[in-house]
């Protein structure tokens, strides 16, 4: 057994063509502390309902293109490099507002669970 997991996502830009744009990391990785997806979306695109969590936060970081978050009635607009948390009771949706693919990855991990970071969690070897 290794101590690392590893995938291939190809280009992200063929993402795409997966179901909703959008891959999910959770299985291919066996991840046991997040769930993180990788999404592109073409112009125009919208998720057609606002959803909350009952435990988990959402990180969105954006890499391509530009959007608008909305939580709880406010509008965000996004760019490339913008990154956004949101609580998991905050009701969210997301939309392209570029002229072309919109990218971003999403990380979702429970709320208030992080005990170490950085170099706290870290020993050299």
């Amino acid at each position: 057994m290794t101590n690392y997991k590893t995938t291939e996502l190809g280009k992200i830009s063929d993402i795409i063509n997966f179901e909703n744009g959008k891959v999910f990391l959770h299985d291919a990785l066996e991840l046991t502390s997040c769930e993180i997806s990788v999404n592109t979306v073409p112009k125009g695109f919208k998720v057609p309902f606002s959803h909350k969590h009952k435990q988990n936060e959402e990180v969105y970081i954006i890499l391509k293109g530009e959007g608008i978050i909305t939580v709880d009635g406010t509008s965000l607009k996004v760019k490339e490099g913008s990154v956004v948390k949101i609580q998991p009771a905050a009701s969210r949706t997301i939309e392209n507002t570029s002229d072309g693919e919109f990218q971003f990855i999403c990380i979702q991990a429970k709320a208030d669970s992080l005990e170490q970071f950085g170099l706290a969690d870290a020993e050299l070897c």
